[in-house]
């Protein structure tokens, strides 16, 4: 399945300023970032339910929000514009 997270973690400490880089550690490990705290990501649904649970275990639900969408990536579901160019997931990686 194909998610996007999103986060926002308040980092006016610098207990905030560690969950903001391990929550971006935990992102770049399942997905790709496609803006400063947004990460695409196409997973299976035990992948999803791992990611979803370390999230969990790092942010501060007082403090920070985490946010998990389901894309629809069918004909128009999502449009990409600017200068971070689309990626195809499902295409091989080359580095």
């Amino acid at each position: 399945m194909d998610i996007l997270v999103t986060y926002d973690v308040a980092t006016d400490t610098p207990a905030g300023r560690r969950r903001l880089r391990h929550v971006a550690n935990a992102c770049v490990a399942y997905g790709q970032r496609v803006q400063k705290s947004v990460f695409e990501c196409s997973l299976t649904a035990e992948q999803r339910e791992r990611l979803e649970h370390r999230l969990l275990g790092i942010i501060d639900s007082d403090a920070d929000s985490l946010r998990i969408y389901r894309l629809s990536t069918g004909p128009g579901g999502v449009r990409a514009y600017g200068v971070r160019p689309d990626v195809d997931f499902k295409e091989p990686l080359v580095l």
